[in-house]
């Protein structure tokens, strides 16, 4: 289902997959009928299936900056998913550094000890949480606000812009986020359309995957397809950034007093 609806608003239409040398300068914007075509391209037994009605979304009165907005949208998930897909099976096969976590000492080993992968986020230091979500918050300032053109405008959609600027003055970040080691620039238009496609497909098949392990871990035997696997169970809240460690933020110890919601 999730597979189906998402091919309303892929990676990118035929007629705009291909980065051009002056994108900036020849802006497109992408309607419904390249999303037709690009479905049709990404799973030709379903096609383009859009009973939601998304490829209808219109921001500020423009419906190209409301496909724009959802595909950029599928492009990250399914890119988070791919590598939260990964990290659980290498997580839940005991596979962790060698090395403490923290300063105060925390290993991974300590964190690997806690059992399911949800648990092991559990069981992360809450100055390590607040980390990650600060380190989250600064490629989401950069990538919305450094872009030549905005995704919602005509600028590519999962296109993350480079961190050259800040490596003239600090020299650092050494490495890109996207394409780190410029592998994609000798590639011709022809594999880099396919290779769109590809990661599109792989993010869509991901996010149902992730969603599987937990959805198994939190109710066993809910995913009959992972029947047999031992997918460790977890009994906290799955969609709750902060766990029972971490009672020192505002409202988490509110928030972990409340009824959970009933699972039928």
């Amino acid at each position: 289902m999730l597979s189906t609806l998402s091919a309303t608003y892929g990676f990118a239409p035929s007629t705009s997959v291909l980065p051009t040398a002056s994108r900036a300068s020849a802006v497109r914007m992408e309607t419904p009928a390249d999303l037709e075509v690009l479905a049709k391209k990404l799973n030709p037994v379903v096609g383009f299936w859009d009973p939601l009605g998304l490829a209808t979304l219109e921001i500020d009165d423009s419906n190209e900056a409301g496909i724009g907005f959802l595909r950029h949208a599928e492009i990250k998930h399914g890119r988070v998913a791919m590598a939260a897909f990964v990290g659980y099976i290498v997580q839940s096969n005991g596979i962790h550094f060698p090395w403490a976590s923290t300063l105060s000492g925390t290993t991974y080993a300590d964190i690997a000890a806690a059992g399911s992968p949800p648990a092991q986020w559990d069981a992360v230091p809450t100055n390590a949480k607040w980390q990650i979500f600060f380190l989250i918050a600064g490629l989401e300032l950069w990538s919305e606000c450094a872009m030549d053109t905005h995704y919602m405008k005509g600028g590519k959609p999962g296109a993350f812009p480079s961190f050259e600027p800040i490596r003239k003055e600090i020299g650092h970040p050494t490495l890109d986020l996207f394409d780190p080691f410029g592998l994609s620039k000798n590639k011709t238009p022809e594999q880099k359309e396919r290779g769109l496609l590809i990661e599109l497909n792989n993010g869509r098949l991901a996010q149902i995957g992730i969603m599987a392990f937990v959805s198994e871990a939190k109710v066993p035997g809910a995913v009959p397809g992972l029947a047999g696997l031992n997918i460790a169970q977890y009994t906290g809240e799955v969609m709750a950034p902060w766990g029972p460690a971490d009672t020192s933020v505002l409202y988490v110890k509110e928030m972990l007093a409340a009824a959970p919601f009933p699972i039928s």
